[in-house]
């Protein structure tokens, strides 16, 4: 695609990249080509596969400690897993339950420290936990279980429990079921953006000279003195097999082939293959770690279990809760249902997944069970399916254990080291993403100590703020939202964009008012001034190379305000080929891969 026409006073972000003598930041989708160079150049003290919020934890507890470190992400950063979550950084009340009392205080201790790390991504929301007759909970056990969490959890003083009566908990929230009601629990739950969380997680490593990318697959394995490992894992098939054991056996391919030493990567948005070498490799891959340990002939001992769950969206006008409310559903489960930017999202399902691990996707079932159990919790909505206006489906890697159903299986993450030297990272939880990149870094740093390198510090990560969170925590938030807002009403900016850019980007936001265009130049682009900075940012400073990446991942539209994406498509499009000079089959891959999240947003699979 030819690359023409002009921006205005500004100029592309392209030229803005080295207007100043300077470079575009280290995250930059401007930079790719470098950051590619680099990788293939240098050797790097540990490399992660694996962009979601794991991968992108461990990259960032090295690169602060001082490892060189890399990063390598086949689809774009959270595009897996960890865009696909409920979106809640919580302390797993449910745990409770499977009498998991370490890992309900674990995490608990964990939600606090990220949420005054990125106080801009994490929102504190009170949830209400109905109690009715003959439901999952009785007044009692939701009172001392909701005591018991908040001791376990370190949860403060302003936040615990409050119990409630049945008058009350119907004042709260009137949508409710009033038929056996008998009062309610409320507890304090964190949400967040859980695709943001990862980028901001990624982009603080990268600040601190790690060296990541999205679209590159690790499509082989390198060793020293031995057979290299080839093959296709992340194609799209289901990954298989299972973990080598934590005490480090492994299969006589591992142990043939010699020490690994790298990855065979392929550019999967500019084509080519290259080698990356690193002194530790550590496979955070999500669903797809047994395909990498497969590589490795690693593959024996535990086994990877994919579940799916399920998310649906209904317009608050529609579905106008006031309150988030985590409920029974007629079979025994619980859901949750929530408020957000003017809309309201219920999920989720728990069921085992056999399809494709790229795309997995809403079922008529899946629409149905939660419409029903909507339903049922807030009858007077009298919801159907064709209320739904948006949905997302995600897959859990869960460690298998013989005769569990997928929702009794525990969430605790694993670490598996093969005879290769290859590590694994499998299981875990959103919330506990610190706790468990730290554990890895450890690892890590003690086989590069024994070998010579270093010496490297301790983790950092407890109160090192994501990027975009220096703020001063949460105390500081609310001043630095109210200055950065009345900053971009200054520049022009409606109050609610204004605080919308203010309150997503936190410290990070007056980078992107700085990306603000003149009215010209956002008429001749077909944009608003507010998202044409922000999709600017997007690809200057958060590596968005594909408009799926900045309309689903970075802005949350597609989910969240479905007819803004559709409106916007086009000149997201139109504005990236120009920056990124596409060429016309790069422009059509782009169109098909935003289209194909549309349609598997709303449309049912089989």
């Amino acid at each position: 695609m030819e690359r023409n026409g002009s921006e205005g006073q500004r100029g592309t972000a392209r030229e803005q990249g080295t207007a100043a003598g300077g470079r575009a930041p280290a995250f930059s989708a401007l930079e790719r080509e470098r950051l590619l160079s680099r990788l293939q150049d240098e050797t790097w003290d540990l490399l992660v596969i694996g962009g979601g919020i794991t991968g992108a934890g461990i990259a960032l507890d090295a690169a602060s400690r001082g490892l060189k470190t890399a990063l390598v992400e086949m689809q774009d950063f959270a595009a897996g897993t960890s865009s696909r979550s409920t979106k809640l950084v919580h302390g797993g009340l449910r745990y409770l339950k499977q009498l998991e009392v370490r890992m309900v205080a674990e995490v608990g201790r964990e939600r606090a420290i990220v949420y005054e790390n990125g106080p801009h991504v994490t929102v504190p929301e009170r949830m209400l936990l109905p109690i009715y007759r003959g439901g999952t909970f009785g007044r009692w056990s939701t009172s001392l279980g909701l005591a018991l969490y908040d001791r376990l959890a370190g949860v403060k003083l302003r936040e615990r429990r409050r119990m409630l009566g049945a008058e009350a908990t119907a004042e709260l929230e009137p949508l409710l079921r009033r038929d056996g009601l008998l009062g309610g629990g409320s507890y304090v739950e964190y949400r967040t953006d859980d695709a943001r969380l990862t980028i901001e997680v990624a982009k603080k490593a990268a600040e601190l000279g790690a060296c990541a990318v999205n679209y590159v697959k690790a499509e082989g394995l390198l060793y020293d003195g031995g057979v290299d490992g080839i093959g296709a894992e992340g194609s799209g098939a289901r990954p298989s097999g299972a973990a080598a054991s934590r005490s480090g056996s492994a299969s006589a391919g591992s142990a043939a082939r010699g020490r690994l030493s790298g990855i065979r990567a392929v550019d999967r948005l500019g084509g080519g293959a290259f080698d990356v070498r690193a002194r530790v490799i550590v496979n955070a891959a999500g669903p797809w770690v047994d395909g990498i340990r497969e590589l490795d002939g690693s593959r024996q001992g535990k086994t990877l279990r994919l579940t799916k769950g399920v998310h649906l969206v209904f317009d608050g006008a529609r579905f106008p809760l006031r309150q988030a409310v985590y409920f029974d559903t007629p079979d025994g489960r619980m859901m949750f249902a929530i408020p957000r930017d003017g809309k309201t999202y219920v999920g989720t399902t728990d069921t085992d997944y056999e399809g494709d691990p790229i795309h997995p996707r809403m079922t008529e079932e899946d629409r149905r069970y939660i419409v029903d159990a909507a339903a049922a919790m807030f009858p007077e909505l009298r919801l159907t399916a064709a209320d739904v206006e948006s949905s997302w489906a995600g897959l859990r890697p869960l460690i298998f254990e013989e005769g569990k159903n997928p929702s009794e299986i525990s969430r605790r993450d694993e670490i598996f080291r093969s005879d290769s030297g290859l590590l694994t990272i499998a299981g875990g939880k959103l919330t506990g993403y610190r706790k468990m990149a730290e554990t890895v870094t450890d690892l890590v740093v003690r086989e590069l100590e024994r070998a010579g390198r270093g010496p490297f510090g301790r983790s950092r990560t407890r109160t090192l703020p994501v990027s975009g969170g220096d703020v001063g925590g949460s105390a500081g938030l609310p001043a630095a939202v109210e200055a950065a807002a009345a900053r971009g009403m200054s520049l022009g900016l409606a109050e609610e964009d204004a605080r919308r850019i203010a309150a997503r980007y936190g410290s990070n936001a007056a980078a992107v008012l700085a990306e603000l265009p003149d009215e010209a130049s956002a008429s001749a682009a077909g944009l608003p001034r507010a998202l044409m900075a922000e999709l600017r940012y997007a690809l200057r400073s958060e590596m968005a190379a594909r408009p799926a990446d900045f309309l689903v991942r970075r802005t949350g539209l597609s989910l969240f305000d479905r007819a803004a994406a559709l409106r916007w498509r086009e000149p997201v499009l139109r504005f990236m080929a120009r920056e990124l000079g596409w060429t016309d089959e790069q422009l059509r891959a782009g169109a098909a891969d935003l289209d194909r999240e549309l349609e598997n947003a709303i449309e049912p699979g089989r």
